[in-house]
This record gives C-alpha cells, sequence and structure tokens, in this order.
C-alpha cells in the first residue's frame, strides 16, 4: 500500500498500469528488463530458445496476475528475478528426471550453485554502470583498490566508496528475492498455458498483450539474448 503524500514509485505505477490493461505499460516494462529476465534464464538453463520461452512466460504471468507483485516486499525487478529463478530451477529439475539419495543431493547442490551464481550476476547487472564497473574489475578482475582506481581514472577512495555502495545494493537485492521466493506461490514449472500469445490456460480476457510483447520482440528483446 502506498503511504498517503508519497510519489508512487516507477514500478507501483507500472504495477497500476497492468491492472487497467494497459499495453503500453507491457512493452515499457519488457523493453527495460526483459534483457535482464532472459540474461538470468539464459545463464540458469544454458538454452537460448529455452531461455526466450521463460522470457515470454515470466512477462505473461505478470501480465495476467499483476497483484502477484507486492510493492512492499521489494522492487518489480526483484520480483521478477525471482519468479525467473524459480521457474529455471524448476525446468533444470523437471529435465533431469526422478533421482534418490546422494545422486538427488548432488544434482540439486549443482543446480543450486548455479542458480545462486546466475542470481547474483542477475543483480549485479541491474546496477548502474559505475558500480558494476568497479565490483567487475575488483571483484572479478581479482585487482586490488588502487588498480581499480587507476583502471578506472577515479581515487582509490573513490573505488572503495564504489565497491561498498555497490555490495550494499547487492546484498538488500538478494534479500529482497529472497522474501519474494519465500512468499512468491509455486506455479508449474513450465507453465505452456501462460505465453503472450494468449493460447493457454489463462483467463485469455488479456490475450491482446500479445501485440505488446511481441513488439518488444521485434526490438531484439528475447531474440539473441543480452
Amino acid at each position: 500500500m502506498t503511504t498517503p503524500g508519497r510519489t508512487p514509485r516507477w514500478d507501483e505505477q507500472l504495477q497500476r498500469r497492468l491492472a487497467r490493461g494497459e499495453e503500453t505499460a507491457l512493452a515499457e516494462l519488457y523493453d527495460q528488463l526483459a534483457p535482464l529476465v532472459h540474461g538470468l534464464a539464459g545463464r540458469i538453463l544454458a538454452d537460448q530458445t529455452a531461455a526466450e520461452q521463460l522470457t515470454r512466460e515470466v512477462f505473461a504471468h505478470l501480465w495476467e496476475h499483476p497483484e502477484a507483485f507486492d510493492p512492499e516486499q521489494g522492487s518489480l525487478r526483484s520480483w521478477l528475478g525471482a519468479l525467473t529463478h524459480r521457474r529455471a530451477v524448476d525446468r533444470l529439475r523437471l529435465a533431469r528426471g526422478p533421482l534418490h539419495g546422494v545422486y538427488r543431493d548432488a544434482a540439486d547442490d549443482a543446480i543450486r550453485t548455479l542458480a545462486t551464481a546466475a542470481r547474483v550476476q542477475y543483480v549485479v547487472d541491474s546496477l548502474p554502470d559505475s558500480l558494476r564497473e568497479t565490483i567487475a574489475v575488483t571483484y572479478y578482475d581479482g585487482r586490488t583498490y588502487q588498480e581499480t582506481a587507476d583502471r578506472l581514472g577515479i581515487s582509490e577512495q573513490a573505488a572503495k566508496q564504489r565497491m561498498r555502495l555497490g555490495l550494499e545494493l547487492l546484498a538488500t537485492e538478494l534479500a529482497e528475492a529472497e522474501a519474494q521466493t519465500e512468499t512468491e506461490p509455486r506455479i508449474g514449472a513450465g507453465s505452456e498455458g501462460e505465453s503472450l500469445s494468449g493460447t493457454g490456460t489463462g483467463s485469455g480476457t488479456r490475450s491482446e498483450a500479445g501485440s505488446a510483447a511481441e513488439a518488444g520482440t521485434e526490438r531484439g528483446i528475447g531474440g539473441g539474448g543480452p
């Protein structure tokens, strides 16, 4: 619930527009966040076709059920990431088939490790450019703060501040994602009924959203992937 007198966040405004059935809201959201969702799905599934399909399903679910997103639990970006993460993991487990005992435990650990790393990258990719670049150079490239500062043309103190802020935002986003994953009801992993063409098991009353989503796809989202 929005506090009286407070300007609603952009994702709260988009949610309201989606609830009113505004196709332009879906197209705007798809343009802005589909590359992140597709990247997360692709890193977990290692299959671009499956990632494209899952990306469409995730946005179709939001279009059909905009009320499922609770702004009090965090950002819409985190919510979409949690939904994508869970459905991608479900697909991997379904494709793996039934296992028992230590074999199942080992497979689950491998999937969990892969999915967690993909989720962290999803959050890093969503950070402002300056913070993302600092984390990439300092952490992924294994450089010292001074080396990072020299590489980016900033002071060592600025490099430390950017790294600290980036890690704080990363921790906050991951905490939001964890909360949303716990509260979001589980839905069938390969829910073929939820496609942006509106041909599945959904209500069908919002099937015209297909045109908006296809417009996003034609602009390069969900095609070759980011």
